[in-house]
């Protein structure tokens, strides 16, 4: 979907809480890789959620994001002109609260180091297959709309988040 290219004030004024969503509060309209802050500004509303609910209330949150996620995503890419814009960074949001699962379900609280590494493991991960794409991650951008805009981010934070949790477990 390419048209023209409508500027964000405009697009910010035709809708402007799906946008807000879309760009996670505006952290994809930050300066230079909108993905790396979109996946940056998901850890602290993960740490949140999965400290006070653990793994499962993380997976509700997760997919809470992906649902809204996709209309949101696809109505601002709509708004705005692009088939998936950089600054909507929802589906990083998504992506990398998917990767975060296993530390949220594995790691005990007060294993801090653990934790925070398995954190950054599960961020660089998700940011590798996110930006790389190999083999059915990329497929799924090919879906229409929201959909091709969320689930290669979701299937990456899927594949990211099955390595860390076998990384935990191996760990063990």
């Amino acid at each position: 979907m390419q048209g023209i290219l409508r500027p964000w004030p405009e697009v910010f004024a035709a809708s402007r809480v799906t946008t807000f969503v879309a760009t996670w509060f505006g952290a994809g309209l930050l300066p230079m890789a909108p993905g790396t802050w979109g996946s940056l500004a998901a850890i602290p509303f993960a740490h949140l959620v999965g400290t006070i609910w653990g793994g499962s209330g993380l997976a509700g949150f997760a997919l809470a994001v992906t649902l809204i996620g996709v209309h949101a995503a696809g109505e601002t890419a709509r708004l705005r002109g692009i088939g998936d814009p950089p600054e909507v960074v929802v589906d990083e949001v998504a992506g990398q609260s998917i990767a975060l699962l296993p530390v949220y379900a594995l790691v005990p609280p007060e294993a801090t180091l653990v934790r925070v590494g398995a954190v950054l493991g599960a961020f660089a991960l998700f940011r590798i297959l996110d930006v790389w794409k190999p083999g059915p991650i990329g497929a799924l951008e090919r879906l229409p709309g929201g959909w091709g805009v969320m689930m290669d981010d979701v299937l990456a934070g899927a594949v990211a988040g099955a390595l860390t949790g076998a990384a935990l477990l191996l760990a063990r």
